[in-house]
């Protein structure tokens, strides 16, 4: 997937450099972004969103909760052409729509940038419609952003992890703009929490994920 020698240690070192050079123009333009739910805010805390699909949004979900920072993350499905879509429509790859998450962060404790660092690293960005034995464009690598900073970053990041050579191969991970996200049917969601234990696919393919992306941001988790 991506050269074994160090490479969390490197795509950390290159994310670290990237964010003290890559561009600080702000730009809080609205896009086309529609959210089913009211944009969820604290006494204090304005949230920001990302949505991002890395395949299963099981894996994907239950990694991001357990950010500090990140105040929930929803599974649902978006980037495709039929309202409302089903699981099983989703599934059948006629919708266009990928398994994403929609996630409500506060940027005082965690960057879109840091965001993005998680996110290259729990899955892999170069594999096109695909990840593991789930084979689909549903499962395609990708980024909806919501406004213009957002997609200035993920298209800088990945510019540079390419010229860098992080990965073996080039990165496909598709770069949209956000349009409506539909919440997954209610047993999709906190799925791993709730069901991993029972499930074999969690316990062979979602465990494993989970565990090397605790060890590799142990600095970065919720306390416990």
């Amino acid at each position: 997937m991506y050269k074994s020698v160090g490479i969390y240690g490197f795509i950390a070192l290159i994310f670290t450099i990237l964010a003290c050079e890559r561009p600080v123009r702000a730009n809080n333009a609205n896009t086309n972004y529609k959210e089913k739910e009211k944009i969820m805010t604290d006494t204090a805390v304005q949230l920001d969103t990302a949505i991002l699909g890395t395949g299963c949004f099981w894996c994907t979900e239950a990694i991001f909760e357990q950010l500090k920072g990140v105040e929930s993350a929803t599974s649902g499905y978006t980037g495709g052409d039929v309202a409302n879509p089903t699981y099983e429509q989703v599934c059948s790859g006629t919708t266009n729509h990928a398994e994403a998450i929609l996630v409500k962060y506060d940027p005082k404790q965690i960057t879109y940038d840091e965001l993005l660092e998680v996110f290259f690293k729990v899955h892999d960005p170069t594999s096109l419609n695909r990840q593991g034995a789930d084979v689909g464009t549903q499962y395609r690598s990708a980024i909806f952003y919501v406004n213009e900073k957002q997609k200035e970053l993920a298209e800088y990041y990945i510019n540079k992890l390419n010229e860098s050579g992080a990965y073996d191969k080039p990165i496909v991970t598709e770069v949209t703009a956000a349009s409506e996200f539909y919440n997954a049917e209610d047993y999709h969601q906190d799925y791993y929490n709730i069901l991993g234990s029972k499930n074999g696919y969690c316990q062979m393919v979602v465990k494993p994920k989970i565990e090397k992306f605790q060890k590799v941001f142990k600095d970065k988790l919720k306390v416990q």
